[in-house]
């Protein structure tokens, strides 16, 4: 099949199959996009995620990451899940909560669910076009997702850098498979359906948006609790509350949010022990059993050092003095990350037990 139309259809067919809530095609071109990111790493806002600017040049063009290039398909897929289950008022130390990002309170790794279902995709393409090449990518190869996924029509950039869908909000992941076939584009999305809404922007309690559309990366919770391998600037701590990993802050806020349908997605869906974490148990958590636990799951990428900072963290603004011995028992921990977090936090706390 060479047909470029039906070859586009096929694969929407196919991709709806395969559980993508959202499939759009896009030409092989330099992104509008470019600019405004290169941009962005000269204004330093990247921070400790060096492999942005390292490979800059490279998110010019998809041929870039596949050469011969002609055609993007970008997919989107639902990961909004029901809100957490409300916490009641803590009782007892078991009961200390940290939350997680929504994306990330499920059984799976999106990056391997995605990647699965892409390879599932690409053989399609293979079937009708033998000896064709394809790649697929998911949020790690130097490809702008977003820009091609407006190029696709699949939605408008919202003022807090989310892709924004009519239909889904913003509760969804991203995926792009590359090809040298010609396949039939789709319109671009050409207009913006946030308006004079600022919630997002007025949510955040780090003020990582330095301007509507422009996110200030070292100051945003997710980076903080995921990217960022150093300590947490103390300026910030309070901010993040009790975020154990990632935010949804700003998605939470969003109008475009509250009627977004909800996974059927099996690896998505919530685990108890997740929703919320237990902070006080996970800051004592062995090595061992971090691997154990979270070896497949988003939990893992902050590392066993950077996910105890973090829950040392949550635990300082627990305003919990019961939580005290937790954090003693941990003070001389052997990472300069923990502990340092950890004597904070104690700090932190004895300071409400004077007031």
């Amino acid at each position: 099949m060479t047909d470029p139309a039906a070859l586009s259809d096929a694969l929407k067919v196919e991709a709806g199959r395969l559980g993508f809530d959202l499939v759009g095609m896009a030409p092989a071109v330099s992104p509008l996009g470019f600019v405004h990111f290169s941009d962005w790493i000269a204004e330093g806002f990247a921070g400790e995620m060096q492999y942005l600017p390292r490979r800059a040049a490279a998110y010019e063009h998809p041929s870039h990451v596949m050469p011969n290039v002609r055609s993007v398909v970008m997919l989107g897929m639902n990961y909004n899940t029901t809100p957490p289950r409300s916490v009641p008022e803590r009782k007892s130390l078991s009961e200390n909560p940290a939350q997680v990002a929504r994306y990330a309170q499920g059984s799976v790794d999106y990056h391997d669910l995605l990647r699965g279902k892409l390879k599932q995709l690409a053989d399609l393409l293979h079937e009708l076009n033998p000896g064709c090449r394809t790649r697929g990518v998911v949020d790690t190869a130097p490809l702008l997702e977003r820009d091609f996924a407006r190029l696709a029509g699949l939605g408008w950039f919202g003022k807090n850098t989310m892709l924004i869908n009519k239909r889904a909000g913003s509760w969804f992941l991203l995926a792009a498979l590359l090809t040298d076939l010609e396949l039939e584009p789709d319109r671009p999305h050409e207009t913006s359906h946030c308006g004079t809404c600022t919630r997002c922007l007025d949510v955040c309690p780090t003020d990582a948006f330095q301007a509507p559309y422009v996110l200030d990366a070292r100051r945003c919770i997710s980076y903080l609790t995921i990217e960022l391998r150093s300590s947490i600037p103390i300026e910030l701590r309070d901010g993040i509350g009790d975020w154990l990993f990632g935010c949804d802050l700003c998605q939470d806020v969003c109008p475009w949010n509250h009627r977004a349908p909800v996974s059927p997605e099996p690896g998505f869906q919530p685990l108890p022990e997740l929703t919320p974490v237990n902070a006080a148990s996970l800051l004592a958590i062995s090595e061992v059993e971090f691997k154990r636990r979270f070896k497949a799951s988003p939990l893992g990428r902050p590392g066993w050092d950077g996910l105890r900072r973090n829950a040392a963290i949550v635990l300082g603004n627990s305003r919990d003095p019961r939580v005290l011995p937790v954090l003693v028992a941990q003070a001389e921990d052997p990472s300069p990350l923990v502990s340092e977090a950890v004597r904070w936090a104690i700090d932190k706390l004895k300071q409400v037990e004077q007031i």
